[in-house]
């Protein structure tokens, strides 16, 4: 049914949508190319948001550089829109243009769209076909499309041990123990989830920033701390730094709860930093998602145990998917 032309430049349109990543949230990822005679004459991407959509920045692409979007097929990777919200709606713009055919990755499972672009389009005597590259443009809009089925974010769970399994050297005040180049990474996971979560004893311990500092960032995720006793020093920086911190003084049992009250607030991805208590509470509910175990070459002198092992990820319904380097520390990744 597919060309090799139409892989092509789908795949060139799901390449120009990661050019928005970290920055468009609670919106999905969208490329889009316009082709006429076989080449790519214009592309776009949701850049962030008020901004222009991928359809509107393509057929804004096309005339700065002097082509007719008239006439063109357009390569998207997600249904267009054909509602009015921080833009109006992609369906206009494509039959403004002239556009004569669509072609679609991923249906949008949204409720105010769900099919209605495709059949708008159509009516408009547009030829629409849709499911090419279907799996990877799920892949790519994976936190929206969670997000749509179940209204609560992706939980992702960060956890650095030393040699043995220690979060943490009690003979010594808390402190970072992994290289540059991991942390580096760390940092970019930040950036690109809606909001960190730790437990109250991470702020009293390590009295962290919980922000994206070491890479480049249009927005910083939210903080969340969970403090039910009311411990969170008033003088810590998540408090004093001027970005936003949540503090929810809800117990560990309401979790489930605490996403579905994320979900509600538009959070679709949630990293979770904390201590082992944090984390042991998330895998006890099988809420994680995702789990990186980053271990280092340290040895802690006062250690003190995350309690984590592959048993215990296995209860909580993750698979090990995967063994990665990060700068000197080897990273286990278990998915869902």
């Amino acid at each position: 049914m597919w060309s090799d032309d139409d892989i092509k430049f789908m795949s060139a349109a799901l390449d120009v949508a990661i050019r928005g990543k970290g920055k468009v949230s609670p919106n999905p990822l969208v490329g889009c190319v316009l082709v006429k005679d076989g080449q790519i004459i214009a592309e776009g991407w949701h850049d962030h948001l008020g901004g222009l959509h991928a359809e509107q920045m393509a057929i804004h692409d096309a005339e700065t550089k002097g082509e007719s979007p008239n006439g063109a097929t357009a390569y998207v990777t997600l249904e267009p829109c054909n509602h009015f919200g921080r833009t109006p709606p992609c369906t206009e713009a494509l039959m403004w243009a002239g556009v004569k055919s669509v072609i679609v990755a991923h249906t949008d499972p949204n409720p105010t769209v769900r099919g209605q672009g495709i059949t708008v389009l159509q009516n408009a005597g547009i030829s629409v076909k849709s499911g090419l590259l279907e799996g990877q443009a799920a892949d790519q809009m994976r936190p929206f499309l969670h997000w749509c089925q179940y209204r609560k974010p992706i939980v992702t769970v960060k956890m650095a041990v030393d040699c043995n399994g220690s979060v943490d050297d009690r003979s010594k005040d808390a402190g970072r123990f992994t290289s540059q180049q991991c942390l580096d990474l760390v940092h970019q996971m930040r950036a690109d989830s809606d909001a960190i979560l730790v437990g109250v004893e991470t702020v009293v311990r390590d009295n962290p920033s919980l922000l994206a500092s070491r890479v480049e960032t249009s927005k910083q995720p939210l903080r969340i701390v969970i403090d039910p006793n009311a411990r969170i020093p008033e003088d810590c920086q998540v408090l004093n730094d001027g970005k936003e911190t949540l503090v929810l003084q809800d117990d560990f049992r309401d979790l489930p709860n605490i996403l579905n009250r994320l979900g509600d607030m538009e959070i679709q991805t949630l990293m979770v930093e904390g201590g082992p208590i944090t984390v042991k509470h998330f895998l006890d509910e099988k809420l994680v998602d995702e789990f990186y175990l980053i271990q280092s070459t340290v040895q802690h002198q006062t250690p003190y145990d995350s309690g984590i092992n592959s048993q215990i990820l296995n209860d909580a319904g993750l698979t090990r998917a995967d063994d990665q380097t990060w700068g000197e520390e080897t990273v286990q990744y278990w998915s869902r």
